[in-house]
């Protein structure tokens, strides 16, 4: 492919006829650069969550053999606490087990806080349950009976239930209202801890709720529950300190990465939002045997929004047409031709993707380095909302518009919920970056637009990157 340039690349970067945009400075400052972790103290408390692990294995053992309920409370547990990663097989086995036989003992068998939780798990581990099961809580005129409601807990778990529907399941749409419209009513009547937990699963339920965030906070609700286990709180706490110490570990090599490029200076018309693009990444997969992926794909998030704000905040349209060229060609000589700034860039992603091929070059799978060679950026003067782009085409008001993409973000999450289902198209760790990518989209976006506007999601970065998690001295090791 022939490229030539109609001006000198210097000609480009005197243009004063840019677009513009003033994005905050980082939030973060050297925070993590300078950020240190007592290497000792973290390998003692990596080798207790070791013993516990074993520990909390014959736990998972011994209630294997106890009624379907008490099963599905440790696994729920456990799951909500982060450690489930520990105990795949095992829970595996169990909730296998749990579907084979399809049911509960008969005192089970009419408890909506059980059914509820029952069919939440199973949904979640790719086990279709029917939604039929909720019909039996229903009246003669076809409402849920008014009595349910006195239940808060019982409430409560099928408040989570629902958020597993699928479309064309009426009967959840129905339940999601109805828990949503009484748990809300009844807050004021409820003591501290209840409501506690209340709230927090009406602002994000557990289906919707980025899996760091939701064990952050369920670790203190699980800690006043008077049937937790000493040792499985233990597990919780300490394996929470060890993996955030990795993660702290990891995004002060990265910010070492990222002072070394000096592109705050050099590109001062991008964002610098380097933790909050790790924090993106580390929502997706947060497991300690893919901390070299994080480091990775985060790098390469960061050239993406890089390119971004070059295309929106700053490129001429003859600088990004031969830029895109240069990365159509995937030759370091294809850069020969671009201003010396889109030269930093585009040497920046040839190296960060050589990194990629020498890790995959090793386990055998280079193929799939061409797949992530072929993602790019559209090219366009603005990027509108999705918000304008619905007025535009449907015209209506933005209030409708608002309503409108609400709808096709729940019918969005419906088409999640079904795509789990077994058997899956693809393996289920694929899946679950899809959904956590959903998650962490959800979360990040919540409030506006807390990628740019960084400071809207500075507390929930901080609560899981920053701040310690409060462990008791008798769970020390």
């Amino acid at each position: 492919m022939s490229i030539q340039a109609s001006a000198a690349p210097e000609a480009f970067t005197q243009n004063k006829n840019r677009p513009s945009a003033e994005f905050h400075p980082t939030i973060w400052g050297d925070y993590f650069l300078s950020h240190c972790v007592q290497k000792e103290h973290i390998e003692k408390m990596q080798q207790h969550v070791e013993e516990l692990k074993e520990e909390v294995k014959g736990l998972v053992m011994k209630y294997s053999q106890k009624k379907t309920l008490q099963k599905l409370e440790l696994i729920d547990a456990i799951q909500r606490l982060g450690v489930s990663y520990h105990f795949e097989r095992e829970i595996n086995e169990v909730l296998e087990k749990i579907y084979s036989s399809y049911g509960f003992h008969d005192e089970e068998d009419g408890d909506l806080y059980a059914i509820s939780l029952w069919f939440r798990l199973l949904r979640q581990h790719g086990y279709y349950i029917s939604c039929d099961v909720f019909n039996k809580f229903k009246d003669g005129d076809g409402k849920f009976k008014a009595s349910l409601t006195v239940d808060i807990p019982s409430m409560l778990s099928l408040y989570e239930a629902a958020h597993l529907r699928m479309h064309g399941e009426e009967i959840l749409d129905e339940v999601l209202d109805f828990t949503t419209t009484h748990l809300q009513s009844k807050l004021g009547n409820m003591n501290s801890d209840l409501a506690g937990k209340v709230t927090f699963a009406l602002n994000r339920s557990i289906r919707k709720n980025i899996p760091r965030l939701e064990t952050r906070h369920y670790i203190s609700f699980y800690l006043k529950e008077n049937s937790h286990s000493e040792t499985l709180l233990k597990l919780a706490q300490l394996d929470f300190s060890v993996l955030q110490a990795l993660h702290q570990k990891e995004v002060a090599n990265l910010s070492r990465w990222w002072k070394n490029l000096d592109f705050k200076r050099k590109l001062p018309y991008a964002r610098d939002r380097l933790v909050e693009l790790y924090f993106w990444i580390y929502a997706m997969f947060l497991e300690p045997q893919y901390s070299l992926a994080r480091v990775l794909v985060t790098k390469v998030a960061v050239m993406v929004s890089i390119i971004d704000d070059t295309v929106d905040a700053h490129g001429t349209y003859e600088e990004i047409k031969l830029f895109t060229e240069a990365v159509m060609r995937w030759d370091i000589s294809a850069k020969d031709v671009l201003p010396d700034y889109m030269k930093m860039i585009y040497q920046e992603i040839l190296d960060i993707y050589s990194q990629f091929e020498e890790h995959i070059d090793k386990e055998g799978r280079s193929y799939g380095l061409a797949y992530a060679k072929q993602a790019f950026e559209q090219k366009r003067e603005h990027c509108a909302s999705a918000v304008e782009c619905c007025m535009e085409q449907h015209g209506v008001e933005e209030e409708e518009a608002h309503k409108m993409l609400h709808q096709e973000i729940e019918n969005a999450w419906k088409d999640i919920n079904q795509e789990f289902m077994k058997p899956t198209a693809v393996a289920t760790p694929v899946l679950d970056c899809v959904l956590n990518i959903a998650r962490v989209s959800d979360v990040i976006y919540e409030d506006g637009d807390g990628y740019t506007n960084s400071h809207l999601i500075k507390d929930t970065i901080t609560l899981l990157l920053v701040d310690p998690i409060p462990i008791h001295e008798h769970l020390l090791p």
